[in-house]
């Protein structure tokens, strides 16, 4: 059976370089001051779907991604290792959204592209870590969802093979198809990109990112080659409520983002006396350790 595969992927900021502009007054994320990476538990994601792909002739791989237009280059990334189209959700609307609002733009965007059998992201994105998008998605679109994946093992007879990541060990569960897969980084590692494909899709670009007078060397070529037009939504696009979308649709604010270094105090020997132990319970206190 052919299979089409959406595969939920987020251009985020690397994190590991957070500095003091990291944060707008706003209390969002600056991503204009970060370097923009791909996220590297969809890029585990990205593996699983072209797998399947390989497994079931016929079917079709698509990119989902939702921010500015320079997020269109996580769908060229997908295109240059084997996905076979993209849909870019760009609109200042979508601007600031939290993991709710996130995920009714993703949802209402899977509505749109339609008949879809497998969705399969990430388990989280390094810039949030909450784990909330993926499940949120399938429970706006009410479809089966497996968390934690670590390989899709078999597609057959509407139904999916997958082996899960739990407390203490792993476990084989079976989902009916449609269904939403979160996919962990102890899965396989996405393959590297196709030179082939990356001649194919170096000038592919959604109309948003390319600058407003074009020569006519790349108007012919755009013209000439359909293909190299990406697919880009706005929230009118795809029926979107303005309301449940990006700031306006977020109840969760973030307050900062900063690196955060531990180092070592002065230590100090404690005794099992009352003293020693009030006075270590009031100055976790003071620190906010516990509370």
């Amino acid at each position: 059976m052919s299979l089409k595969i959406v595969v939920l992927a987020k251009q985020v900021p690397d994190t590991r370089n957070v500095g003091p502009d990291a944060m707008t007054p706003e209390g969002t994320v600056n991503r204009a001051a970060l370097p923009a990476i791909f996220n590297p538990e969809d890029m585990n994601a990205l593996e699983q779907a072209l797998r399947l792909k390989e497994q079931h002739p016929g079917s079709t791989v698509g990119v989902l991604t939702m921010g500015p237009p320079r997020a269109g280059e996580i769908i060229r990334q997908g295109l240059y290792r084997g996905a076979d189209t993209g849909w870019l959700l760009t609109d200042r609307l979508f601007a600031g959204a939290d993991t709710l609002a996130t995920s009714y733009a993703l949802a209402t965007a899977i509505q749109k592209i339609g008949n879809v059998d497998i969705v399969i992201g990430g388990r989280q994105a390094i810039d949030g870590d909450t784990a909330q998008v993926g499940p949120q998605v399938a429970q706006k679109l009410g479809l089966n969802q497996v968390t934690y994946a670590e390989e899709i093992l078999k597609v057959e007879n509407g139904k999916a093979l997958i082996r899960r990541v739990i407390d203490g060990g792993v476990e084989t569960v079976e989902a009916p198809l449609p269904v939403v897969v979160t996919v962990n980084g102890s899965a396989a590692p996405c393959r590297p990109q196709d030179a082939r494909r990356v001649m194919k899709y170096k000038y592919a670009t959604c109309p948003m990112e390319r600058p407003a007078e074009q020569d006519e060397r790349m108007e012919k070529l755009y013209a000439e080659r359909p293909y190299l037009t990406l697919n880009q939504w706005s929230v009118a696009d795809v029926d979107g409520d303005p309301q449940q979308c990006g700031l306006a649709g977020s109840p969760t604010k973030v307050k900062a983002v900063k690196n955060i270094a531990f180092q070592a105090k002065e230590s100090q020997t404690l005794t099992s006396s009352d003293e020693d132990i009030n006075g270590l319970i009031k100055e976790l206190l003071e620190e906010k350790i516990i509370g």
